[in-house]
């Protein structure tokens, strides 16, 4: 497993890295570390963790946000979740259910995974920040929100999610993933996921409804046609939830403008909502 120094040592300031990680919960599924760390950076700048899609594209997601990390002196950390990730269970899912259905251990669950990252660069002096930012897009908008549902909301500045193909419902009655059920959660759990000011960013062109990665399981159709549908479907639903257990929902629907299923140039789009960044990028997943 990779110690604090040996992070210092592979993450210098003023460049990209890519850092081979070993999750102490997970030794047999091993990740990698996409990171910018500009020579504008200082311990006490923002750290964003970025989640990719399905193509597994980490070093594209980390160099869509390199000019606003340029600009802002941000520490960007995109984790991939490569080939032994495989499959919408062990990333998408945050690796929940072994095959048999069965629940893992939560402490194995991915979603974990961003977490110990975090705490591994503050036991490194790389950050000195409590909170990072976490945001991910397509396959990643799925993982980003399930792990807002599952995990201590403290680690976080502030999350999004972008363009998720689709949403597990915030409630109990669902079993998981269609829902939240069965796999330990309780209403405290609910209560804190609605109440969080999660911003699902969802871009106003992503509304093919024919291409091969667009979930058409029933879950998902019902949640709409197309992801742009979906998204404000989930804010609806929670909003809907939440007014049935008289607590707050602080969810926000952002739409991005004349984007349809573009990973760089959503990426974009958060730098500026975030941190008012101007710049923009191409296309990607």
């Amino acid at each position: 497993m990779m110690t604090p120094e040996e992070l210092t040592q592979a993450l210098p300031v003023g460049g990209s890295a890519t850092i081979p990680y070993i999750d102490p919960f997970n030794p047999d599924r091993p990740l990698t570390l996409e990171c910018h760390r500009p020579a504008t950076h200082t311990p006490d700048k923002p750290v964003v963790i970025v989640q990719h899609g399905m193509t597994r594209n980490g070093n594209e997601y980390r160099d869509a946000w390199i000019p606003a990390a340029d600009r802002h002196g941000l520490l960007i950390v995109a984790i991939t979740f490569g080939e032994p990730w495989r499959g919408s269970g062990p990333y998408n899912n945050g690796h929940v259910q072994a095959d048999d259905g069965s629940v893992r251990p939560r402490e194995a669950w991915s979603f974990g995974i961003p977490g110990r990252v975090f705490a591994l660069l503050r036991a490194a002096g790389v950050t000195t920040r409590d909170k990072a930012y976490l945001w991910g897009h397509s396959a990643g908008g799925q993982f980003v929100h399930r792990l807002l549902a599952t995990q201590p909301h403290d680690l976080f500045e502030a999350v999004g999610a972008a363009n998720a193909g689709w949403y597990s419902a915030p409630t109990l009655d669902r079993a998981y993933p269609e829902g939240l059920g069965g796999i330990g959660l309780a209403r405290d759990d609910l209560v804190q996921l609605l109440a969080y000011p999660l911003v699902i960013f969802a871009g106003d062109c992503d509304t093919e409804t024919e291409s091969d990665n667009l979930p058409k399981h029933d879950a998902a159709m019902q949640q709409g046609p197309h992801r742009f549908a979906r998204a404000h479907h989930y804010l609806e639903r929670g909003q809907a939830e939440a007014a049935a257990l008289g607590v707050p929902c602080n969810w926000r629907l952002v739409v991005v403008p004349g984007v349809g299923h573009d990973g760089m140039r959503m990426s974009a789009f958060a730098a500026a909502h975030w941190f008012g960044d101007e710049t923009d990028g191409g296309s990607g997943d």
